[in-house]
């Protein structure tokens, strides 16, 4: 078993709930997530992880959601913490290289979208350019509410997936 999986499942609930949250930013996911343990592998994780989402509420997702910086920003509205701040810079890395008309267009587009959606824009942006999330941000200005807000939790599955396995070193 994974050491830091070993030792998390032997933590009291609210210190394994204070270690995972960074992971994805809802209190509930957290919560469900630390009270399922102990938690027998990676694997086993990762899937306990993926059916606590699942069972969230949108006002859940919100809260994920919130936890994380706008596209090209570096503090987010609510924050879940360091780490997650951390992740957040590592993930959006190429956003920060890119020229000053696409960042500019990109804090365009996501004021656009906060506007029509109520909510920040969630992508999994670990290797994407800012030229790229523009161009995903742009056609997903195109879903309706419910459409989007089901493909920005499946982006923040996404996300926790990824960072669940960098908080586990693999």
């Amino acid at each position: 078993m994974n050491e830091i999986l070993a030792r998390w499942n032997q933590l009291p609930l609210a210190d394994a709930v204070g270690e995972i949250i960074p992971c994805c930013g809802s209190t509930s996911w957290a919560q469900s997530l630390a009270g399922s343990r102990p938690i027998a592998s990676e694997s086993a994780l990762l899937a306990a992880s993926d059916d606590v989402w699942h069972g969230l509420s949108p006002a859940d997702w919100l809260e994920a959601f919130n936890a994380h910086p706008r596209i090209g920003e570096s503090s987010a509205q609510a924050s879940a913490g360091r780490q997650s701040q951390s992740w957040s810079r590592q993930e959006q890395g190429r956003v920060a290289t890119a020229d000053d008309t696409v960042k500019t267009e990109l804090a365009e587009a996501n004021r656009a979208y906060e506007q029509r959606f109520g909510h920040i824009f969630i992508v999994c942006a670990a290797g994407k350019s800012a030229f790229e999330i523009l161009a995903i941000l742009r056609l997903r200005m195109q879903n309706d509410g419910n459409t989007e807000l089901r493909e920005a939790a499946e982006e923040q599955r996404r996300i926790t997936q990824l960072r669940l396995k960098k908080w586990l070193g693999v």
